[in-house]
């Protein structure tokens, strides 16, 4: 489990992440009051301007006052650093043969 960094000392689950996108768009928007008014929208921006939102697998939509572009370069080092520890456990294992 990877625990991504959204801002704030707030973190969600790597994994659970199906879309980050930008807030300026209508649809972005729609899917923010929507969410709001379903009862699924976390708003972890701590008062600050929402400049992305997240959506989980779970229909939540996350507000997060960080730029979309360092979400999806934080996302990036986490999947690398994943990938990283995969080479390595198999490595590990090459040389217990």
């Amino acid at each position: 489990m990877q625990l991504l960094n959204v801002g704030h000392g707030n973190t969600v689950t790597m994994e659970r992440i199906v879309a980050v996108i930008n807030t300026g768009s209508s649809p972005a928007r729609k899917l923010k009051e929507i969410a709001k008014n379903e009862n699924r929208l976390l708003d972890v921006t701590e008062g600050r301007r929402t400049r992305s939102i997240l959506v989980l697998d779970s229909g939540h939509v996350v507000l997060s006052s960080v730029q979309t572009e360092t979400i999806g370069q934080r996302m990036q080092v986490l999947q690398q650093g994943l990938q990283l520890q995969s080479l390595n456990d198999e490595m590990t294992k090459q040389e217990e043969i």
